[in-house]
């Protein structure tokens, strides 16, 4: 048998239900994986799938059961299953993505990752969407009470609250849907972050955004590979694709998100009428959002988890990488 044949290299299928276009494909997981076969001196290819194997809520189960190797998702689309990661969805918490997501890193690492929530896998990375904000077809966001009654497409668990913290009525829809249902009359706004709105084409429906510091909200993302696959590569491997994971991954997803919202915002900025909220607004709007903090906190107990010290770790991080 000759050298080339033995030195056969590992091909690890991911599963992918977002357009190649899209941010998180084409300057997140292409590049990564072409970190990886760098890092790896060319041992491990990654082949991402033309087609998805099943649908988001899915994803996170493909890998663990190791119907794929690798995969990402997000964690809200299914509700109750990761508690502890919602913390990084919470409003108010940081201006960029970059930020979030080194933050929202280091603190899994350091103390979420105990709890095994995402048992079947080896998570490699965790990471949030730019600031989130509230964009409206045709309904004004302020004042806020205006808002009472407007069927808002959600995110997870967190805007779910959130819009019912707002008076608002919950859509539940994955982002690929969006359009459908703005379009539709289905919905008269969304949870989005700038990037999404150009991208998923609903520059020309939506005409009114409110931006709060910090974001409304956000959304907690996972990647990660099914346990077993990384388990039975080599020593050198799994160290290459450490190396390529992790912070180093957050903080490339979060530089890529930053810079989609940048994009994204020269692209609606001169047609969406963006409200920042007032200082009374931003009061209200905390008020009606401390039951999350709340309903959260509680939560964490249940899991043995001190809420307060969690939280107060993250936003220490996100000081500090900002500051950087």
């Amino acid at each position: 048998m000759s050298v080339g044949a033995l030195a056969q290299e590992t091909v690890l299928r991911m599963s992918n239900w977002l357009p190649p276009s899209h941010p998180i494909v084409k300057d997140m997981m292409i590049p990564w994986a072409e970190k990886l076969k760098e890092a790896s001196d060319g041992r491990i290819e990654v082949q991402i799938l033309d087609a998805p194997v099943g649908p988001p809520p899915a994803h996170f189960d493909l890998a663990a059961n190791g119907a794929v190797d690798l995969t990402y998702g997000v964690h809200g689309y299914t509700p109750g299953r990761f508690t502890l990661t919602e913390i990084a969805e919470l409003p108010f918490l940081a201006d960029t993505s970059e930020s979030l997501s080194v933050a929202f890193w280091r603190l899994f690492e350091s103390d979420l990752s105990k709890a095994d929530e995402h048992r079947g896998t080896k998570v490699l990375g965790v990471f949030t969407h730019g600031p989130g904000l509230l964009f409206t077809k045709g309904k004004p966001v302020t004042p806020l009470d205006g808002l009472s009654g407007a069927k808002i497409r959600v995110a997870g668990n967190i805007t779910n609250k959130l819009a019912e913290a707002m008076d608002m009525v919950s859509i539940q829809a994955p982002s690929p849907q969006s359009y459908e249902i703005l379009s539709g009359g289905v919905a008269d706004g969304i949870f989005f972050p700038v990037e999404s709105v150009p991208f998923f084409k609903l520059d020309g429906l939506v005409d009114t955004a409110l931006r709060a510091p910090g974001g409304l909200y956000n959304v907690s993302f996972f990647f990660v590979m099914n346990k077993a696959k990384f388990e039975s590569l080599s020593d050198e491997d799994k160290a290459a694709i450490q190396e390529v994971s992790g912070e180093a991954f957050a903080r490339m997803a979060g530089k890529a998100w930053d810079a989609a919202d940048a994009a994204g915002m020269e692209v609606i900025g001169s047609t969406v009428d963006f409200h920042d909220a007032t200082d009374e607004e931003m009061a209200e709007l905390k008020a009606r959002a401390q039951p999350l903090f709340d309903d959260l906190a509680a939560a964490y107990e249940a899991k043995g988890v001190d809420f307060d010290a969690m939280l107060a770790k993250l936003r220490k991080e996100v000081a500090a990488v900002a500051a950087e």
